[in-house]
């Protein structure tokens, strides 16, 4: 199973912010099984501040463009998406057009048993 870690900011305002963890403590069906039939396996999102991050693992056949196709496809998680997106801005360097960007890993421990 691979891991995949992205990251993207709330607009920084407690109202919003609180509202979007509230829509996110009964995130619709609809997009649950989106997420599931796109390979997704498993999904954590933290925040600190107003900057999430989220953790994904994946099956062998999920892919980032898959998916994008899959939600371009399913009115129901497009409007999810949009709904999200009164709540979400862009990393302050991200590309017209980007939302979750995926992160780097540049470190890793692992104790000894």
């Amino acid at each position: 199973m691979r891991k995949h870690c992205l990251a993207l900011d709330l607009k920084d305002d407690d109202a919003l912010i609180a509202k979007y963890e509230e829509y996110h403590n009964n995130v619709w069906p609809e997009v649950l099984e989106s997420l599931s039939n796109s390979g997704i396996n498993y999904m954590e999102i933290y925040r600190v501040g107003n900057r999430l991050f989220m953790i994904i693992e994946v099956d062998d056949n999920f892919s980032f463009d898959k998916k994008a196709r899959m939600d371009a496809d399913n009115d129901r998680v497009q409007d999810w998406e949009v709904l999200m997106w009164n709540y979400q801005q862009a990393l302050p360097f991200a590309k017209p057009g980007e939302k979750w960007l995926p992160m780097d890993k540049i470190f890793e421990f692992k104790a000894a048993i």
